[in-house]
């Protein structure tokens, strides 16, 4: 049986994140940044102090890769991190001056991206485009706790 992988949702989805990245990220070089360190930024463009913990729920990304991209992002001279005062052992991290003025680098750059990936489309094509994925996204984080909770 042959398998249509541009029929397959993973597959093109997959595809179309790679590229996004890879346009992103190219992009980005010029200022020494990736579109690894943007739901960070994203995440602390509003000003607040967020924990370690709070970054990896808003990221949806494992722990250990949070760590990796907050000890580089630190070298980098992009985030600050201090003490938690509500608990010794956690630490609360924010954008430093540089990382704020970077942060609007990585916004246009993210616009910018967005804007070639859905040239063509009309704005109600791309309104629905962005719900469904929403859907998918929402449809998949259902299907993951399921299965984490032993439903499936």
């Amino acid at each position: 049986m042959f398998y249509d992988r541009f029929r397959s949702t993973g597959y093109m989805s997959n595809w179309a994140a790679r590229l996004l990245a890879r346009a992103i990220d190219h992009r980005l070089k010029p200022i020494g940044m990736s579109s690894g360190y943007m739901p960070v930024m994203f995440a602390l463009a509003h000003g607040d102090a967020l924990s370690q913990r709070a970054l990896t729920e808003f990221a949806a990304i494992e722990q250990p890769t949070m760590a990796a991209t907050l000890a580089r992002m630190e070298r980098d001279g992009l985030v600050v991190r201090r003490p938690d005062p509500n608990d010794r052992r956690a630490w609360l991290y924010t954008l430093s001056d540089d990382g704020k003025a970077k942060s609007v680098k990585v916004r246009e750059a993210g616009q910018a991206i967005n804007e070639a990936a859905l040239s063509g489309l009309s704005q109600d094509e791309r309104d629905a485009f962005l719900a469904a994925l929403a859907k998918v996204v929402a449809n998949l984080e259902t299907y993951l706790e399921e299965t984490r909770s032993g439903s499936t």
